[in-house]
């Protein structure tokens, strides 16, 4: 047994590096499978097994799935570390890394904790049998819906097809990332099927079956995403009304020095050329008035206005005082008025970076320069005269069931608004990835606001139609179209998957 032990713990470890590897910014799930494949042969035999099968010990499934889960998230957020140094905002220099080093880690053993029991559900039922295999994987994509509604969640499997597999994308328009989670699962699984077949007849067998599923699958979320979308410029649009074309100011203000009075000055003095810029004819082809301005996450400070009124829309990020309570929101200035009339705020704030648990008796803000923010309400739409938008400001993103409840309720296009400052490109390549996911999902155009990129735009079918440079302090002008035909997703949620989990449930005991 002790021999045992250890191969098994480095062999999931390793296929855990591999799975990391796999999602965005790099988002290639042929790297995934096998990473999955791997997985589900170190948790599938267990208690349910055949007792001619050797069995490993009633705690392997669980150091297997720890050992793959704590290494996937410690490679896919290893940005977290880009946090140090904290000396901007309080904390010692030689607390800093360390406190990097604890919020990275404990990242990655909330995974391994949660991959952990998953295979030892896995390794009970008897994982060989496909009714198994099927209620595993609609339970992991489950799992990571309801993560994403939380304050501990940022990027999972659901995330793992884009950019590189937009055609597998394209499922999540009728079933969302928890469909596409369950499809990356079962593939696997298949994988691990087809390379433990114990005859050659078998293995060509399940082979065949595979390539037909992954065949099929690809081919109609390709349907799915190639569906004619007609161009932002172009007249008229599925909800009524002319395209929409708003200036996106990328101010790329470091955070270390965000609130310093120089750097608020030269944040004012981009937003009032802005204002002015947006007023100017556009002589561009296919050009026209501008809808409004755009600014990213928390650009504004606490009771800010505008430098100038103008007949121009602008959506902002800022901060607000609800009562006692300090908010981060999306604050919206009507044409004409220095001060914000509507506003949508934050609902997930990012624990010990925003939101701190008896902030009152620890006097201490956390580990951001804007510490003390309590959350808004938990509805993502923005109710505008020119179309209602739904919200997602910094990680909301991950949050995909939130945005189809907006589209569902009246949300004509979505507006991504973050900081992504001092994090690395790594970070910026996974938002835009989430990006697209919540395009297809809702079948919405999407504009991405932020201090330091990415800022963009994407169409209904994940396609980045387009993108201002990165890190480089710019505006420029984004259209898009708005729409109110609404997907599959947008209609049913993850009823769907949830469907399939109890199907599979009652398949995998009945008699």
């Amino acid at each position: 047994m002790g021999n045992d032990r250890r191969p098994r713990w480095i062999v999931a470890t390793g296929a855990g590096l591999l799975a990391g590897l796999s999602l965005p910014p790099l988002g290639w799930p042929w790297l995934l499978w096998p990473a999955l494949a791997v997985l589900w042969g170190l948790v599938a035999v267990g208690g349910g097994a055949a007792a001619a099968v050797p069995r490993p010990s009633p705690w392997a499934p669980l150091r297997a799935g720890f050992g793959w889960g704590l290494a996937a998230v410690l490679v896919s957020h290893r940005w977290l570390l880009w946090l140090h140094p904290l000396d901007w905002i309080g904390v010692p220099g030689p607390l800093s890394l360390p406190i990097c080093l604890a919020l990275w880690l404990a990242c990655g053993l909330a995974a391994g904790v949660l991959v952990g029991g998953w295979g030892v559900l896995v390794a009970r039922l008897d994982g060989r049998r496909f009714s198994t295999a099927l209620l595993a994987a609609a339970l992991w994509g489950l799992a990571e819906v309801w993560l994403s509604s939380g304050p501990l969640f940022w990027l999972g499997l659901g995330a793992s097809a884009l950019p590189a597999d937009r055609a597998l994308a394209g499922l999540a328009s009728l079933g969302g990332a928890g469909l596409l989670a369950a499809l990356q699962l079962l593939i696997g699984w298949g994988l691990w099927r087809t390379i433990t077949a114990a005859t050659a007849a078998a293995r060509l067998r399940w082979s065949g079956l595979g390539l037909v599923a992954v065949l099929a699958a690809h081919l109609l979320g390709l349907a799915l995403v190639a569906l004619p979308v007609p161009a932002a410029g172009s007249d008229g649009d599925s909800a009524g009304g002319p395209p929409q074309r708003w200036l996106v100011v990328q101010p790329a203000i470091p955070t270390r020095q965000k609130f310093q009075p120089a750097q608020q000055q030269r944040l004012l003095r981009q937003l009032a050329a802005a204002q002015r810029q947006a007023l100017l004819p556009d002589e561009r082809p296919g050009g026209g008035p501008i809808t409004g301005l755009l600014l990213p996450e928390g650009a504004l400070s606490l009771g800010q206005p505008l430098p100038e009124s103008a007949p121009l829309e602008v959506l902002s990020g800022g901060f607000r005082r609800q009562g006692l309570e300090q908010r981060s929101s999306v604050l919206r200035f009507a044409p004409g008025e220095r001060t914000a009339g509507t506003w949508i705020d934050k609902h997930r704030v990012v624990p010990l970076g925003e939101w701190v648990p008896l902030a009152g008796l620890w006097r201490w803000s956390g580990l951001s320069a804007v510490g003390g923010i309590e959350p808004g309400a938990a509805s993502r739409l923005l109710e505008r005269p020119g179309g209602a938008v739904g919200v997602a400001i910094c990680y909301e993103l991950s949050d995909g069931s939130a945005l189809a409840a907006a589209s569902r309720d009246g949300a004509r296009w979505l507006l991504a608004t973050a900081n992504l400052d001092p994090y690395p490109a790594m970070l910026q390549g996974q938002f835009r990835a989430l990006a697209q996911l919540r395009a297809i999902e809702t079948g919405r155009w999407l504009i991405s606001s932020a201090n330091t990129g990415p800022s963009l735009v994407v169409d209904p079918g994940g396609r980045v139609a387009a993108q201002l440079p990165a890190g480089r302090p710019v505006t420029g002008i984004l259209s898009l179209r708005q729409r109110s035909d609404l997907t599959p997703y947008d209609r049913w949620g993850d009823w769907p998957l949830l469907g399939i989990a109890a199907l599979a449930g009652l398949w995998r005991w009945r008699p």
